[in-house]
């Protein structure tokens, strides 16, 4: 059976996807704010990499067209909104090939079911021109995080959740294993308080090296998720990766408290950066933001580390890295 490499995100870059938000009514009747971040998160992002946008036929495809012009790729595409993130392929080396592999999609368990998602996968590899492998379950790109070598972060939240496949953990070791390579699963318990992804990991921990993970510490006295973001540390420092290392866990501040429009807690994680070829862009909220942004900036040497807005995308559910997936050179 040929070796199966999953890269790690700083791998080098053949390109970076996304996908330009259309449906109103899925961004609270205004879609223009979330454009205008993804828009800053594209420009931003063509300094390295080479973008690729999907667009749907008509006024997304225009509009993001106008947007874009020479700084990104627009492709017209169905899809249902714009986290190909968990929607599109994931894809690895096979045997020294590059391939995309499919998972099946179901709205995050069911609750955000859109028409045109399972379709993502597919529209992706065949313009990336790469053969496309499905795997049979059902699997998010953000539910995972991995270091290159084997080792993959996750929680059983998410992986292990009965709205996503009846498995347990030794199931889901053996899945990955196959379709992805992967040797080591380090397991944490939950994600973010009100994560309607069921515990994403991408919003909680990530790996920036081989051997070295960064995850959040509270900020302020009424952090929602003090207690949680104290045991994530806790359980990836008595971890150890594929190669039997213990892990070197770097904490940066958490964005605190952060609220909708009714007062509701939400998400918010300065985790769900996305890594470029020359930058990585980091969601910020508050003040926080530029914290975050000079503890991360050590770990990316020869890359310029921003931070970017993201408090539209946020709205919609997510931030940078939901909304990209990166496609290894």
């Amino acid at each position: 059976m040929s070796e199966i490499l999953l890269p790690p995100e700083w791998a080098p870059h053949r390109a970076i996807w996304t996908a330009w938000p259309w449906d109103e009514s899925e961004w609270g009747g205004d879609v223009a704010p979330a454009r205008t971040e993804i828009a800053a998160m594209v420009r931003a992002l063509s300094d390295g990499d080479k973008v690729r946008v999907f667009a749907r036929k008509g006024e997304p495809l225009e509009t993001a067209q106008a947007a874009f012009g020479d700084c990104a790729e627009v492709i017209e595409g169905e899809y249902g909104d714009t986290w190909l993130r968990d929607t599109g392929p994931i894809f690895i080396r096979r045997g020294g090939q590059a391939v995309a592999v499919g998972f099946d999609v179901n709205g995050w368990g069911g609750k955000y079911v859109m028409a045109g998602d399972d379709k993502v996968a597919a529209q992706v590899a065949a313009h990336s021109g790469v053969s496309l492998t499905r795997a049979s379950f059902v699997l998010e790109g953000g539910a995972i995080d991995c270091d290159g070598e084997g080792t993959i972060l996750t929680t059983r939240q998410c992986l292990l959740n009965p709205n996503r496949n009846a498995w347990s953990e030794a199931d889901a070791e053996r899945a990955l294993g196959d379709a992805l390579g992967v040797k080591k699963i380090i397991w944490i318990d939950q994600g973010l308080l009100n994560d309607h992804t069921d515990g994403h990991v991408d919003n909680i921990a990530r790996f920036v090296a081989p051997g070295r993970v960064v995850c959040m510490a509270p900020s302020g006295a009424d952090d929602p998720n003090a207690e949680t973001l104290n045991e994530i540390a806790r359980a990836i420092e008595a971890a150890t990766d594929a190669k039997g290392r213990k892990l070197d866990v770097v904490r940066i501040p958490s964005p605190g408290r952060f609220t909708n429009a009714d007062g509701e807690v939400i998400p918010a994680s300065h985790m769900n950066f996305i890594i470029g070829n020359k930058v990585v862009l980091v969601p910020i909220y508050s003040d926080t933001g530029a914290e975050a942004v000079a503890a991360l900036a050590p770990h990316f040497p020869g890359r310029k580390v921003l931070g970017l807005s993201a408090k539209a995308i946020l709205a919609g559910g997510g931030a940078f890295h939901c909304i990209t997936q990166q496609e290894p050179a």
